[in-house]
């Protein structure tokens, strides 16, 4: 990419939740009225110093919970979008809550071009929200997801765990079913991980539950099986999305990648290897070979860009194969691998060269398959894609 072209991808992390989910290791904040003002008018100043490098094809808003904004708040936001001429991307996603989409929210966002949500759904067993310290209910999923419809958004995500302590099978695939028969037009859909500093793995270190990794990888199956049934095409280890909305006319069908037609293309960017601006307390970005972090802190956030500079803690150039690595290894967890020659064209490497003992590892153990055009990994492999990945790095 030459230093001359703008950066065609924005993602921007709202840090602020109504309350700290117990498996969240993310960083995130239960806070004040007060101090998301402070971040809003921050985060424009942040928005004003990059917004001559940036000319967004798809913008990201993740969290935290982004719909936690109010009106007034999200109207400054957008507006200075407008200024500075960052609107009409053509995929604009912001994540949200079941338990704060309101119909006004839900008009706002879509007048200024906002046309994917993504809802953090989880479970939809009342007991499971409780365990996992979400504060919404099954009902304000079916509500919020009609008051969206409503608005006017025809590309909606639900976003659901599993192998969540204490859910069994049959839970697991009643939420599977009613999530199905919402028929969003994307799923993703995680498996709970246990990091340090989270209330679920100072409980699963106590002894108060044990992980059943059988179970987990049968959850795993049916989840395929299920989202496979009802239409759903998988593309990543954990999305699945429609080829087509429904009633679309049959040419927005999926191209020769192997990515249907309503994969997040945001996401599809970064696992190929793209560039993109990242803003926003503990954001990290890449542009053209650096990688930046901003604070994990929204009050030296804040701070930094009231003196009017970015908040940025560290930025590293990556060596060209090191990149290289990580690039093939983020792509393949993609259900199509990676095409030799797209790689070439990213990396300036040949994956068939570098890493040829690795792809060759891979197969061995059932893991990898190699064609005349590109390395993926198979099903089994997909499942254990983090350790295989791992490979890739140099």
């Amino acid at each position: 990419m030459s230093a001359a072209s703008p950066i065609t991808s924005l993602y921007v992390h709202v840090p602020f939740c109504a309350q700290k989910c117990e498996y969240c290791a993310f960083y995130s904040e239960a806070s004040s009225g007060e101090l998301i003002n402070r971040y809003v008018a921050a985060l424009i100043r942040e928005l004003e110093m990059v917004a001559p490098d940036l000319k967004p094809k798809t913008i990201f808003f993740g969290g935290g919970t982004p719909s936690i904004l109010n009106l007034k708040q999200w109207e400054m936001v957008l507006k200075a979008m407008e200024r500075l001429h960052l609107l009409g991307a053509e995929e604009f996603t912001i994540e949200s809550n079941p338990a704060t989409v309101s119909a006004d929210k839900g008009k706002l966002l879509r007048d200024f071009g906002v046309n994917r949500i993504s809802m953090g759904v989880q479970s939809l067993d009342e007991a499971l929200l409780d365990r996992l310290g979400r504060i919404h209910s099954r009902e304000m999923v079916f509500k919020s997801f009609d008051i969206l419809r409503r608005a006017g958004f025809d590309n909606i995500n639900l976003d659901l765990m599993f192998a969540i302590p204490t859910q069994t099978m049959a839970i697991w695939q009643a939420t599977l079913n009613e999530a199905m028969a919402m028929q969003s037009e994307h799923l993703s859909s995680y498996e709970v991980i246990y990091e340090d500093d989270t209330p679920l793995f100072e409980q699963l270190q106590a002894g108060e539950f044990s992980v059943d990794e059988n179970l987990a990888c049968e959850m795993y199956e049916e989840l395929i099986a299920a989202a496979t049934n009802a239409g759903f095409q998988q593309y990543e280890i954990a999305n699945f999305a429609r080829d087509l909305r429904a009633g679309a006319p049959t040419t927005e069908t999926r191209n020769q990648t192997g990515i249907p037609g309503l994969a997040c293309r945001h996401n599809v960017n970064y696992w190929r290897g793209g560039s993109y601006h990242g803003l926003g307390p503990s954001a990290t970005g890449y542009v053209r070979g650096v990688r930046t972090k901003n604070w994990a802190n929204t009050q030296l956030y804040c701070d930094q860009l009231e003196k009017g500079r970015r908040a940025i803690e560290a930025s590293e150039e990556l060596s060209p194969l090191r990149r290289a690595g990580e690039i093939a290894a983020f792509g393949l967890r993609m259900n199509a691998g990676w095409p030799f020659a797209d790689f070439q064209q990213v990396t300036g490497f040949d994956l068939r060269q570098e890493w040829s003992a690795e792809m060759q590892q891979l197969e061995a153990r059932g893991w990898g398959k190699m064609t005349a055009d590109r390395f993926q990994l198979t099903r089994l492999g997909l499942r254990f894609a983090d350790a295989a990945a791992e490979m890739f790095l140099r």
